[in-house]
C-alpha cells in the first residue's frame, strides 16, 4: 500500500518516489512568491545514481513516500572491492554497501559504530548515522599566540579523513564531537 504525503509535508531525509525512481530529500524550503500559490522547493538526490535535481512541488500535490524497513546494524570494516560491511546486531547477518551508496556518511564511521541501515524491497539504500559522533583529531595547525576562544577557527583533519573547522584551542590527539547532519564541530570531548 502506497503512503502519500502533501507537497507541504516534504522534509529533509524523506525518501520519495519521483518519476518512478527513489530520491532522498536533501533540502526542502517552503516558498510563497507574492500573489502566487505557495510551493515547496526541494533538492533531491537520486538513490540510483546519486545525481541531484531541484523540483517544485505544489502545496496540494500528492507525493508517494517510499516505505523503508530500518535495521540497527554495526559497521565492521571497509573492503576495497566489496564496499562497507555491516552486521545485523540481532541476527549477525552481514551485508555490504557500495561506497557510492554511502556518500559522505563514510566520513563519520569508525569500526564497531552502530547505525541505522534503510532497506527498500530488501535492498540497502542508505545509512543513518547517529546525530553526533566522536572522532580524534589527527592533523591541525598549532594554536596561534594570542588567539581567543571566539576568534577564527582552523581546519582539522579527523581520523576518518573528515576535515572540519575547529576553535584555535583544539590540538592533535584530542577527541571532538561532530554533528553528522551539518558536518560541523560541536564540542571537545572531556577525557
Amino acid at each position: 500500500m502506497a503512503n502519500y504525503i502533501s507537497g507541504n509535508s516534504i522534509r529533509p531525509g524523506h525518501v520519495i518516489v519521483y518519476n518512478k525512481d527513489l530520491y532522498r530529500v536533501m533540502k526542502a524550503e517552503h516558498r510563497t512568491p507574492g500573489n502566487k500559490r505557495a510551493f515547496m522547493q526541494a533538492k533531491l538526490r537520486s538513490l540510483k545514481d546519486g545525481t541531484q535535481t531541484e523540483v517544485k512541488f505544489r502545496a496540494d500535490e500528492e507525493i508517494e513516500r517510499a516505505t523503508l524497513e530500518q535495521s540497527e546494524m554495526e559497521f565492521l570494516y571497509e573492503d576495497a572491492t566489496s564496499g562497507y560491511c555491516f552486521m545485523n546486531s540481532e541476527t549477525f547477518e552481514q551485508i555490504f554497501i557500495e561506497a557510492e551508496t554511502m556518500g559522505d556518511i563514510k566520513l563519520y564511521l569508525l569500526p564497531n559504530s552502530c547505525v541505522t541501515v534503510e532497506f527498500h524491497d530488501g535492498r540497502p539504500i542508505g545509512v543513518q548515522p547517529p546525530e553526533t559522533v566522536e572522532l580524534k583529531v589527527v592533523d591541525t595547525e598549532p594554536q596561534l599566540r594570542g588567539a581567543t576562544v571566539s576568534g577564527s577557527g582552523k581546519p582539522a583533519t579527523l581520523e576518518t579523513g573528515l576535515v572540519v573547522t575547529v576553535p584555535q584551542f583544539v590540538d592533535i590527539g584530542e577527541v571532538i564531537r561532530v554533528s553528522t547532519s551539518s558536518g560541523t564541530y560541536q564540542e571537545r570531548v572531556k577525557g
